[in-house]
């Protein structure tokens, strides 16, 4: 087995979902997601769903799972997971993943099912429903969104190099950042800065199915554009007195682990108002960061932001922060009406923003885990206002 963890790490996993499975009288699992899959089963690829062929794992409450995975990715699939039961099929060929989903479903006593309701895809759901129509269906998501709530000290350790290389991208960008250079070449030193760090981390055989390729579009802005948020980068060109808003979320990836971070430069100059409002950004995440610590509920740490905010003369646009993983947005979040409490291990990507409408944008960002005494940054980056 060739993955981020030691197989007792998957198998540790899906006997937890196994005994919770019995707890809610839940026969039989149906995973679809493919970040949950990655989780207990310690297989992703780059290519599933949105391509019409999913990887579906099926957890019984007793027993060994099994892996339903397309035909070319099997190989890897199986190299990949601890999972012994891994079950080809091929498209166009004997109903392709429903019959070998129904194999196993029919091989089975089953009389209830737990789905992932919020998060399996309408390609499957559509003929999978049909399938358990004597079956009772439960949902299965806020059974495998608490088993990931809380990070172990191995997921944090790959997190921290997540971190790293996130730092390592934000370094790179910014020394591209320079008068009448286009943002596209900013993105591309971030990207490359960050593969290069990554790939540190990996060995040549021991990492083989980890890519250090960082990959996806860099969220980045520049001049009144910063108002937009999560544009992406184009062929505009830097010029003096521009606002560069550098978002590395969906980006500052590595092993599967996902983080957030945002920074923002000032190209040789900045105006008195830009400052004001980029330093209360700063002021509200770390008003939000002063709270946070183990039992605290996550709205308390979203209004601890939102203080701030109203107190300089400003709305609030949206939640202060959300938990992260192997998703990009895991439960729970930081915001208004989530009074789940925090707990040792907990991972969040914590945020500061502020958006004056066809102007600018202040933002700020980083990836925190929670500890004993507070929490701890994963990505450890000064936050100063910086002109370059």
């Amino acid at each position: 087995m060739t993955t981020a963890f030691p197989s007792s790490t998957y198998e540790q996993r899906t006997s937890a979902l196994q005994n919770r499975l019995r707890k809610n009288g839940i026969d039989l699992g149906v995973i679809c997601d493919p970040d949950s899959v990655c989780y207990f089963a310690g297989f992703w690829n780059y290519l599933g769903i949105e391509f019409g062929r999913p990887t579906i794992l099926v957890v019984p409450r007793d027993g060994p799972p099994t892996i339903i995975a397309p035909l070319m990715e099997s190989e890897m699939c199986t190299r990949m997971t601890w999972v012994q039961d891994v079950r080809p099929w091929s498209d166009g060929v004997d109903g392709e993943w429903r019959s070998e989903l129904q194999r196993v479903i029919e091989g089975r006593s089953v009389r209830s099912v737990g789905i992932e309701k919020r998060l399996i895809p309408a390609m499957i759901s559509i003929d999978l429903l049909p399938m358990l129509a004597d079956r009772s269906i439960g949902d299965l998501g806020p059974i495998v969104s608490d088993l990931r709530q809380v990070k172990s000290p191995e997921e944090i350790a790959v997190m921290r190099k997540a971190g790293a290389v996130a730092i390592a991208m934000v370094d790179g960008a910014k020394g591209a950042i320079a008068e009448d250079v286009p943002e596209y070449e900013v993105a591309l030193a971030a990207i490359n800065a960050g593969t290069r760090k990554a790939a540190e981390f990996l060995a040549p055989d021991a990492d083989l199915f980890v890519s250090p390729t960082i990959y996806n579009l860099q969220i980045m802005q520049s001049g009144r554009d910063t108002c937009m948020v999560h544009r992406r980068s184009s062929t505009r060109r830097l010029r003096k007195g521009d606002p560069v808003y550098l978002c590395f979320c969906g980006i500052a990836n590595f092993g599967n682990y996902k983080l957030g971070f945002d920074r923002e430069f000032f190209v040789r100059t900045v105006t008195d108002e830009q400052a004001r409002i980029y330093e209360t950004t700063v002021k509200a995440q770390q008003a939000a960061l002063a709270t946070v610590r183990p039992g605290i509920r996550c709205e308390e740490v979203n209004a601890a932001a939102e203080a701030v905010y109203r107190e300089a003369g400003f709305t609030p646009g949206y939640r202060t922060g959300r938990s992260i993983g192997c998703s990009f947005l895991e439960m729970p979040e930081l915001k208004r009406g989530d009074a789940t409490s925090l707990a040792v291990g907990m991972t969040f990507a914590v945020d500061g923003g502020i958006t004056v409408a066809g102007e600018f944008g202040g933002r700020v960002g980083d990836s925190i885990v929670v500890t004993e005494s507070g929490f701890e940054y994963l990505t450890p980056y000064p936050r100063d206002l910086a002109i370059v």
